[in-house]
């Protein structure tokens, strides 16, 4: 059966984190994620994971200066010392409340080799600190509607960047939302590339909303991943069209046998 992580960065963001983590436990996930919560002190979120029983699976490096149209500082020639500062930052804290994966993100480049090089350098570095702290490192291809510039937007891109730094604790992040946008037939991408993937999301296509309508049908898609063997959890991050509790539904219906 599919376990469900909810993503706090887009679920109950009207609430403080460690309180969205109570909400998550109540709604009946068996996880949570978040996207930037060094403004929480870990303590805090920490009493919250141990009140509640679930597990931190990820959190992601700060984006840089958001009003300036960073999105992350990775793969950004010249950025090098900021970036790596956040990735040292997200591991502490990654360490802090016993998370288990950190999103390096890339952020916004020309894609040239040079942008390339500094991903793979940075990344290296990330994926060399998190061993010893036995972390997973995560990139993610976002696609170039909503990030358009983003150093990462298709799969094939990510695989080739692993395979170049070529350290084992450097995963996929594999979002239904953001690949199927971008390239499609997930379930042979996920088949095919299983062994590279460190976490996979979901949200409705085209509008990021509940994943209960849309161009994906995520009953069959999750039935699909459990037949593949799937170990790890499945993150819900997606945009609710009203608020999150009103729009958990999809949740409940999956619970019951939908998937």
């Amino acid at each position: 059966m599919t376990k469900f992580s909810a993503n706090l960065g887009f679920l109950w963001t009207e609430l403080a984190l460690p309180d969205a983590i109570r909400a998550a436990k109540r709604a009946g996930f068996d996880a949570v994620e978040c996207h930037w919560p060094f403004e929480t002190a870990a303590a805090d979120v920490n009493a919250a994971l141990r009140e509640t029983g679930l597990p931190m699976l990820g959190l992601n490096t700060r984006r840089g200066d958001v009003a300036g149209g960073e999105n992350g500082l990775a793969a950004v020639p010249g950025r090098e010392k900021d970036a790596r500062r956040y990735i040292d930052e997200a591991l502490a804290y990654a360490e802090a409340i016993d998370c288990r994966n950190v999103h390096v993100m890339a952020g916004f480049t020309d894609r040239g080799d040079k942008a390339e090089s500094v991903f793979r350098s940075n990344l290296a570095y990330a994926a060399d600190q998190a061993i010893g702290l036995e972390k997973t490192i995560l990139i993610e291809p976002l696609n170039h509607r909503d990030a358009p510039g983003y150093h990462l937007s298709d799969l094939d891109a990510a695989l080739e960047t692993l395979g170049a730094v070529g350290k084992p604790n450097i995963k996929v992040m594999f979002d239904c939302y953001h690949l199927q946008i971008m390239q499609g037939d997930l379930v042979t991408r996920l088949r095919t590339h299983l062994h590279n993937i460190g976490h996979i999301q979901i949200a409705a296509v085209p509008d990021r909303g509940e994943p209960d309508q849309g161009e994906v049908n995520y009953a069959w898609l999750f039935g699909a991943i459990d037949e593949m063997g799937w170990e790890g959890y499945v993150g819900a991050e997606y945009k609710p069209r009203t608020n999150t509790d009103e729009g958990l539904g999809w949740l409940k219906s999956f619970r019951a046998g939908g998937d």
